[in-house]
């Protein structure tokens, strides 16, 4: 098997990227929303999961992190 190009490397990662920005903005945007609870009550804590946990934080706090009640 060939090894990668440079070319072919940045082709597979843009997509991971523009994910993991979109979901961190849209995870950031519904968090700093006046009326957003969260569970455990501290957004700063969610912002730091959110920003620092790659594409896995923002998808926790839509799963677990909001509190609908």
């Amino acid at each position: 098997m060939a090894p990668l190009k440079t070319e072919q490397i940045i082709a597979l990662l843009i997509p991971i990227v523009v994910i993991q920005l979109g979901l961190m903005i849209a995870a950031l945007y519904d968090l700093e929303r006046e009326d957003r609870r969260v569970r455990g009550g501290s957004k700063l804590v969610w912002g730091f999961v959110i920003v620092f946990v790659n594409v896995v934080g923002p998808i926790l706090y839509f799963v677990a992190g909001r509190d609908e009640a």
